[in-house]
């Protein structure tokens, strides 16, 4: 029996199998509110297992990317209320992935026009925005030089993330993800080689970690750790993360952390197939020696890749992401060695209308 396909229980919540759809920003909610083809979108994904949804910013400071879909206001509760249910109608289960971008944002993006936020005053080069350019059309722009937050500041920022994790509740969702990932707030605070604070948020391993930690034993105590799940990127390299010196100590130190708090799950995500490095040999083994939860990761699985990782005992679920953009029925086609579709780049974020997001076909053995 493939174990790829046998239900889990997740923490309570009964999965009926072992293929996680992964996070992907998909840029296409026009309003910030989920509409018709947002919930077409994931109810047609729902053979999944598990959905983690498209980063879902917890404030408008939080946003990095025009047309996502937000969590910080009562019309964007409403709206994905008939995602999670048009998920539920088809047995699936789905988690929100709560966001706040930092320092890769633009000013057009911020409140009143405001420089973007991070542990420093850093600016990440070489990286683009989602934003609006000097015509006002959206686009890729290099983002805007962020400001240092106060640690008052911080306090609220884990706030945004509480409120946020209570509307995902309101809304019907099975859980929640903490985007620790992908080189956005958190792992600014977590990278030295960004974070140059002097306070209780900078400088040592706890202290660089700290923020990540006390979010979600926060977003924990509002909704219950059963609720709660993180992403996390160990020697994540997107947005100018930097290598620095005590990189695995650093990341283990989180393990052992995480593993103390019981939580839903934490999910890695290697880089590789986003075009930056992937984690180093044999590192997924020794986070797992001090972290024995439940564990995901994503980064380039096909069935054959994701079988033996469940078989060595080294993961528990499988995350797949693009593969979902054009096989809506991804579940299946591997369950049945069906062809997978591919998906069209030219379509993969901000594009309005159907093509490229609703409108890949099912597969007909027929």
């Amino acid at each position: 029996m493939s174990m790829l396909f046998t239900p889990y229980s997740l923490s309570g919540l009964s999965l009926k199998n072992r293929v996680v759809m992964a996070p992907m920003t998909r840029a296409r909610a026009e309003t910030t509110v989920p509409d018709d083809l947002t919930v077409l979108y994931y109810q047609q994904r729902a053979g999944a297992g598990l959905i983690i949804t498209e980063g879902v910013p917890v404030s408008v400071q939080g946003r990095g990317y025009l047309f996502n879909p937000g969590l910080y206001t009562q019309e964007q509760v409403e709206g994905w209320k008939r995602v999670n249910a048009a998920v539920h109608q088809k047995q699936g289960c789905i988690f929100a992935q709560l966001w706040h971008v930092g320092r890769v944002s633009h000013t057009t993006l911020q409140p009143n026009g405001e420089a973007p936020v991070s542990s420093s005053a850093k600016l990440a080069a070489n990286s683009n925005a989602y934003a609006y350019d000097e015509n006002h059309q959206p686009g890729p722009i290099q983002a805007s030089k962020p400001r240092a937050l106060t640690v008052p500041e911080i306090a609220d920022i884990k706030g945004d993330f509480v409120r946020a994790a209570c509307r995902a509740m309101e809304a019907g969702f099975d859980g929640i993800e903490i985007h620790g990932a992908n080189g956005y707030l958190f792992e600014q605070f977590i990278n030295p080689t960004v974070n140059d604070r002097t306070d209780e948020y900078g400088g040592s391993i706890q202290n660089r970690i700290r923020l990540l930690l006390e979010t979600i034993d926060a977003v924990a105590a509002a909704i219950g750790r059963e609720k709660v799940g993180v992403r996390i990127s160990p020697f994540g390299r997107l947005f100018d993360m930097a290598p620095f010196e005590d990189e695995a100590e650093t990341w283990v130190a989180v393990a052992a952390e995480l593993q103390k708090r019981n939580i839903a799950y934490v999910h890695l995500s290697d880089q590789l197939t986003i075009g930056a490095e992937r984690m180093p040999e044999g590192f997924p083994k020794q986070f797992r020696a001090s972290y024995r939860g439940t564990l995901i990761a994503a980064g380039g699985f096909d069935r054959e890749s994701a079988e033996a990782a469940l078989e060595a005992g080294e993961l528990d679920l499988i995350a797949f992401g693009r593969p979902f953009i054009a096989n809506p029925d991804l579940v299946e086609r591997m369950k049945n060695g069906w062809p997978l579709a591919t998906p069209d780049r030219e379509t993969f974020y901000g594009n309005s209308g159907e093509k490229g997001y609703v409108d890949y076909p099912f597969y007909n053995p027929a």
